[in-house]
């Protein structure tokens, strides 16, 4: 799919009324094909699970803009659903927005998260000493990602994390004025409410906004379902971490097993899927991949150097 099909895409889900749009983590642009086979609609690559399983290196503002647009990008031109990247505070300031947002436009990315903590003192989400920087300066660096999208292509999604729920510095009602300055000065086309601590403050979140929100787990005690989620009025859920969350008891299962049982152990997981198969995230037809390579060949080759295949 071009490109410019995933933000126009993007933006419709985002948009669309009467069904959540489910957002999880793509591991891998492996797995991310994986997840398309099985109906995978938008996912995001964050900078913790994603951009930290590449690197092992953790969400605290070291991984850089040229890493996470790399990663992201393998990703998102592995499937044909639109893929959000995680901008972090933007990796400098307006200028360096820009430059982000537009690597991220030219690597086929459909969306972006940025946060709207300090670039000094960025930290994972839910961590203690998290800060917001000045609602001003939060505008500008918004307006700045905006901007560059406009000019470059408007459909692209530019999404505003609040982290001003729990900040130190910060409260409830700052929170909400901020996601209405966010949209409303400065033109994000999504905003995302990191710390809720109760249904009711989504309430106010939504009231308080007409584009599209929404929230991270925060404080609440659970996940909310897709139903609760329509309930508020909220048509976009985030559960990025799910995948991981597979993917790591999966391996840990496997490997307490094999290191107890050895070979028996694949036996039997071979065996567990005999009428249970799974897709493999083999690279198509339509791919640059095996199939390519051998139709490519006998493009260009002689067909002395072709006999290879007669075997």
């Amino acid at each position: 799919m071009d490109p410019k099909q995933k933000t126009a895409r993007l933006q419709q889900l985002i948009h669309r009324q009467g069904k959540v749009l489910a957002i999880l983590h793509t591991p891998t642009a492996q797995q991310a094909r994986i997840m398309e086979q099985a109906g995978c609609e938008a996912a995001f690559v964050g900078t913790s699970g994603v951009v930290g399983n590449y690197t092992g290196m953790s969400d605290v503002g070291t991984a850089t803009m040229t890493e996470c647009v790399q990663i992201a990008g393998w990703i998102a031109n592995s499937v044909n659903f639109p893929i959000i990247i995680d901008g972090d505070t933007g990796h400098g300031g307006i200028m360096a927005v820009r430059r982000l947002v537009r690597e991220s436009i030219h690597a086929g990315i459909a969306g972006i998260r940025i946060d709207d903590q300090p670039i000094e003192g960025k930290r994972k989400t839910q961590s203690a000493g998290v800060e917001v920087v000045p609602i001003e300066q939060a505008v500008a660096r918004y307006r700045a990602a905006v901007d560059m999208k406009n000019e470059l292509d408007p459909n692209f999604v530019v999404m505003a994390q609040c982290y001003a729920r729990d900040a130190a510095n910060s409260d409830l009602d700052d929170t909400l004025k901020r996601l209405k300055a966010y949209h409303e000065q400065a033109g994000v086309d999504w905003v995302q409410l990191e710390s809720p601590h109760t249904p009711d403050e989504i309430k106010q979140a939504r009231a308080a906004v007409t584009c599209p929100l929404s929230f991270m787990k925060g404080k609440l005690g659970r996940y909310l379902s897709l139903d609760e989620h329509l309930s508020l009025g909220v048509n976009i859920a985030w559960y990025p971490g799910f995948t991981h969350h597979v993917l790591w008891a999966a391996m840990w299962d496997f490997m307490q097993d094999f290191n107890k049982r050895g070979i028996a152990a694949w036996d039997d997981f071979v065996e567990s899927r005999k009428d249970k198969p799974y897709p493999r995230p083999d690279v198509g037809p339509e791919g640059e991949g095996a199939d390519k390579q051998r139709m490519l060949e006998e493009k260009y080759f002689p067909a002395a150097m072709l006999d290879k295949y007669k075997k």
